[in-house]
């Protein structure tokens, strides 16, 4: 008998919707990630302005993401998630190439938050497209094995941005993802499938809105479990926004950061993947509260020998590895988790978890990038209050319980 759950996403195999969501969702770590290295080169082309100023790229992309998330889920219930994610691609490629283009950096911020408008649509819709096809335990398996595959850009793009530099500049660097953004539309445009079937959409009305925000805001577990992915987004904000300062002007590493980024990227990879394996036997709740405790707890010691002029880059490496290992463990599951609840509003609950939880960690993660100090404590404290935060927000939502689901085995558990 033919899967039920596979044969919404037909003609695609499992295999080839994972790998085309995990295109889909790449483009944000592209986005990101690949012009770490571009950074020094950016302040100096454009007004020779100071390398904290230039984390605004990330941020402004940042805001333009959580912008489209907003109401790419509403449109997506409506018209079907195909035809606005072609948009949101074709937005993305061209803004893309308008970054690319720049001719001063407030230039270059504004093409940012197009791109990052663009950006919105790719990732509602994968997700929603999982939750369309996925429940439970299940949903939380596909949704690692995606974080798995897609994990791949974070590790190779810092050096694929180096490696541009070294024959080219800067614009090339962000050229590079337009033209990435350009292949992945062409291969949405041929192999990814309609999820939403017709008689399910539903046409934007205030009923309809109202219907979906009481859904949402009546969920405990969705409302708790985005603000709490928000929280711990925020660390992934700081790491990001600080790496290519504290690894270069810190520890020196030099030409050797994206060799050290791919590294620690590759932990957040294989993490995502031991989710994949072990979520449908142990639950989503057991997996993601013991690793936001690890993670405190290695953030606080992080710190700890920070003030006290111990964090060598010897000390430091292996407990951002880690660290990394931890985050991918919490994301997917956090999101699944959201998500569980608002199967009947798939659309607008991606729209409400992606936004809010990137506007929470963007808006976060920015104030304490933006106040690097030449050493590595900012960086350190950012994770430490992150990790607290969120063990706040896991305990508000689960009542003061943690790991509660080593004691109640539901599969949606």
């Amino acid at each position: 008998m033919r899967d039920p759950e596979l044969a919404r996403h037909a003609p695609l195999s499992l295999t080839g919707f994972v790998a085309v969501l995990a295109c889909l969702m790449s483009l944000n770590a592209l986005a990101t990630d690949i012009m770490l290295p571009a950074f020094p080169d950016i302040a100096l082309s454009l007004g020779n302005i100071s390398v904290t100023r230039v984390q605004a790229v990330i941020t402004a992309y940042l805001i333009g993401f959580a912008i489209s998330q907003a109401f790419v889920g509403f449109l997506s219930d409506w018209l079907g998630r195909r035809p606005v994610l072609l948009a949101g691609l074709a937005i993305y490629v061209a803004a893309s190439a308008a970054t690319a283009l720049s001719s001063d950096f407030n230039h270059l911020l504004i093409a940012r938050l197009v791109q990052g408008i663009g950006s919105g649509a790719p990732r509602v819709i994968a997700t929603a497209a999982v939750r369309d096809c996925y429940e439970g335990r299940r949903m939380a398996k596909v949704m690692s094995l995606t974080m798995t595959v897609f994990m791949a850009v974070p590790i190779i793009a810092p050096a694929l941005g180096q490696g541009i530099l070294e024959i080219s500049n800067w614009r090339w660097v962000l050229g590079a993802v337009a033209i990435f953004g350009a292949v992945i539309l062409v291969i949405t445009w041929y192999a990814f499938p309609e999820t939403l079937p017709p008689e399910n959409r539903n046409a934007i009305s205030f009923a309809r809105i109202g219907a979906a925000l009481g859904s949402i805001m009546r969920s405990r577990q969705t409302v708790g479990y985005t603000l709490s992915a928000g929280a711990f987004f925020g660390a992934l904000i700081v790491f990001i926004g600080q790496s290519q300062q504290v690894m270069v002007d810190v520890f020196g590493l030099g030409v050797w950061f994206p060799l050290v980024f791919a590294g620690l990227a590759m932990a957040l990879s294989v993490s995502s993947f031991i989710n994949s394996a072990m979520v449908e036997r142990l639950g989503m709740r057991l997996l993601s509260h013991a690793a936001v405790v690890c993670f405190t707890l290695f953030s606080s010691v992080m710190l700890a020998l920070s003030l006290a002029g111990l964090l060598t880059f010897w000390v430091f490496a292996p407990i951002q590895a880690a660290n990394m290992l931890l985050v991918g463990i919490v994301f997917g599951n956090f999101n699944a988790m959201a998500m569980e609840p608002q199967g009947r509003f798939a659309g607008v609950a991606s729209s409400f978890v992606g936004a809010l939880t990137v506007a929470v960690g963007a808006s976060t993660g920015y104030v304490i990038s933006s106040h690097f100090d030449g050493t590595t404590t900012p960086m350190a404290a950012g994770l430490a209050i992150s990790g607290f935060a969120t063990l706040v927000l896991i305990l508000i939502t689960e009542k003061g319980r943690l790991f509660k689901g080593m004691h109640q085995p539901s599969r949606t558990r």
